[in-house]
């Protein structure tokens, strides 16, 4: 309940709609990403000190659109800092131009976002990531051990698939596969079919028509387009479960236990962790899920408590 009321019927918003300016940037590949910005009101911040800029690494086929994204926006706007929404290749609304998409360990990807966003906007950042983001963001900071701090100050994730194959075989299951993977295969399999038909032969056109659950979707073309083998060496390789004592900078990292994607047994324990990483594990809030008070209720759990978090590291 809590998972599909905020991401169907919660008002993330106060106030007027959000005004993102949207830059389109080439990759080092020649394909392109397209960045959703939204400044930070002079007003709001003239005289004081300047504030690091918030960086938003959205979920499985999400975008600055997903209610979790506006949520956060309209904190954003009524404190006067700046947000930055860098949409996953193929998740702005027009197919990329690669072969490649993108996927959860996506920490390359990651890595070059924030470099561009550190050129280009010159302020501190702080980053968060929100489920497959989260995952992709916390592996980015794995991987960039201890020059991880040249580009943002803090990092936090929330809802993050931190073990892939114990999220993903429950995505498979019960209640999960009949709404949950499914709501996920209506726009992944049209995305894949146009792809193929960019790049003829680029997968096994009836295997991916074909799947049914993730597990089988990954096998045949998110792990494959993305240099793993098959789906089992991608959850695996993916994974931020098995790094995070090698993260260098503050990290937040939010899951709560009754999320219907992530089965509570699969989290981390405080032991497993580096002195870096800070654990919160709310008993309640469901998949990114989090209302405040009652239904209906706006999305405050994210920006407020993860957001404040991360400006306060800032």
């Amino acid at each position: 309940m809590q998972t599909i009321w905020s991401a169907k019927f919660a008002h993330p918003l106060d106030g007027p709609p959000l005004s993102f300016e949207r830059q389109r940037w080439t990759t080092p590949d020649a394909d392109f990403i397209d960045v959703d910005v939204l400044p930070a009101a002079a007003a709001a911040t003239a005289g004081r000190p300047a504030h690091p800029m918030v960086v938003m690494f959205h979920g499985l086929e999400g975008s600055s659109g997903s209610h979790y994204a506006q949520a956060l926006g309209a904190w954003c706007r009524a404190r006067g800092l700046a947000l930055a929404v860098p949409h996953f290749r193929g998740c702005s609304g027009e197919l990329n131009l690669a072969p490649r998409a993108y996927h959860s360990g996506d920490f390359e990807e990651i890595g070059w976002i924030l470099g561009q966003m550190r050129q280009r906007f010159g302020a501190p950042l702080v980053a968060l990531g929100v489920s497959l983001g989260g995952n992709a963001l916390l592996r980015w900071a794995q991987e960039a051990g201890d020059s991880a701090g040249r580009l943002v100050n803090a990092v936090a994730s929330v809802c993050a698939p931190l073990d892939l194959t114990a999220a993903g075989l429950n995505l498979g299951q019960g209640f999960n596969r009949w709404v949950y993977t499914r709501m996920f295969l209506n726009t992944l399999k049209p995305k894949a079919l146009a792809k193929w038909r960019q790049h003829p032969g680029l997968f096994d056109r009836v295997r991916m028509l074909a799947s049914r659950s993730l597990y089988e979707f990954d096998d045949v073309v998110t792990g494959p387009l993305h240099g793993f083998s098959g789906v089992d060496d991608y959850w695996h390789r993916a994974s931020a479960k098995p790094h995070l004592h090698r993260i260098r900078v503050p990290a937040l990292v939010v899951n709560a236990l009754n999320d219907p994607f992530v089965p509570a047994h699969s989290l981390p324990a405080q032991c497993e962790l580096g002195d870096m990483v800070q654990l919160w594990q709310p008993a309640h809030g469901g998949h990114v899920g989090f209302s405040a008070g009652r239904f209906p209720g706006h999305l405050r759990t994210v920006p407020d408590t993860v957001a404040g978090w991360l400006v306060q590291h800032g």
